[in-house]
């Protein structure tokens, strides 16, 4: 269930936003899908290609990857849902885990991303005395524990499946039979999910900014590692204002003054945009780890270097058996 339902089905009213829909969501769900797809999967080729050489920074990005990658391949199905006028084709379990899918995403992002900016800065502005919290293994350690909790959290929406209605079968729609559910929900979601994280990444950004204004940084390296940790926390930032802010505000505001006999068709279109913003997060993590990844720009150059090389021995190779 997404709050981008239309409540309104049920009031007896014609204040249905499905052409709006239909118009919308197929086309930038699909450039969502390319866009995504090759951003984060080429991310996850070069993270792995370097494991052996990765860093807690790493495991971390490789991880915030791996979710995107993993809610992009559910975006053909939305689209193609919207794109039939909302009837669903592709199963019952397909439709519960769409929905489920997009808050995983959603929720791992949120979390993966605060706590890179939070182990940036840490790793900045005390390098030596936390040297076991950025190890590989306490990193990998902490994204299980992330995924375990926003899985298990989340799993309530595996309760939801299609409904057949006039001879078509809805799924991502709101029922407003569970309303008082859904604002509970959200209400926990807005502040564990959200406000709780965009808090712990503010206070890291403003006392990253302290730490480059209070204290001169001779020597290079530790230039650099102040310029890695404020570029991913102003990413990151970005993200969260331009993705998560706007639909987080939007989609508590639907819950809590929702009426049934009232006709509100620009609110459900600002939560359609809302929430395909939410779904562009997974377009912008490439960003982060090409100007902030330890190395990644290096290893994304050997990575297509060591490419580009078996392809010519293989070229080579045929060319002397011919």
């Amino acid at each position: 269930m997404e709050p981008t339902g239309d409540f309104s089905n049920n009031s007896g009213r014609n204040c249905t936003i499905d052409s709006f829909k239909k118009e919308f969501y197929p086309i930038i769900y699909l450039i969502i899908f390319v866009w995504g797809a090759l951003g984060n999967g080429f991310s996850i080729y070069v993270f792995l290609q370097t494991y052996k050489k990765s860093t807690s920074v790493n495991v971390f990005m490789l991880n915030l990857a791996i979710s995107d990658f993993l809610f992009i391949s559910t975006l053909p199905f939305r689209a193609d849902y919207y794109f039939r006028e909302s009837n669903w084709i592709f199963g019952d379990i397909a439709c519960r885990i769409m929905s489920y899918s997009l808050y995983v995403n959603m929720y791992t992002s949120i979390y993966f991303l605060t706590v890179l900016s939070v182990v940036r800065f840490l790793a900045t502005v005390h390098p030596f005395q936390l040297l076991h919290v950025t190890s590989v293994k306490s990193a990998w350690i902490l994204c299980g524990i992330i995924w375990v909790f926003i899985m298990a959290s989340s799993a309530m929406l595996l309760n939801n499946g299609y409904e057949k209605k006039n001879n078509i079968i809805l799924c991502l729609e709101l029922n407003p039979q569970k309303l008082d559910t859904l604002r509970i929900m959200n209400h926990i979601a807005l502040v564990v999910g959200f406000l709780l994280p965009f808090v712990t990444l503010t206070i890291c950004y403003l006392l990253i900014i302290r730490a480059l204004l209070k204290v001169e940084i001779p020597e290079s390296g530790l230039r650099a590692s102040h310029r890695k940790a404020l570029i991913t926390i102003v990413i990151a930032m970005i993200i969260f204002l331009l993705c998560f802010l706007p639909y987080h505000a939007l989609r508590t505001f639907h819950l809590v003054t929702w009426n049934a006999d009232s006709c509100r068709d620009e609110l459900h279109k600002a939560m359609v945009i809302t929430l395909a913003l939410a779904a562009t997060n997974s377009c912008f993590n490439p960003f982060l780890y090409y100007f902030a990844g330890e190395n990644f720009k290096d290893r994304l150059r050997d990575a297509f270097s060591k490419d580009c090389l078996q392809r010519s021995k293989a070229k080579c190779a045929l060319r002397f058996c011919v």
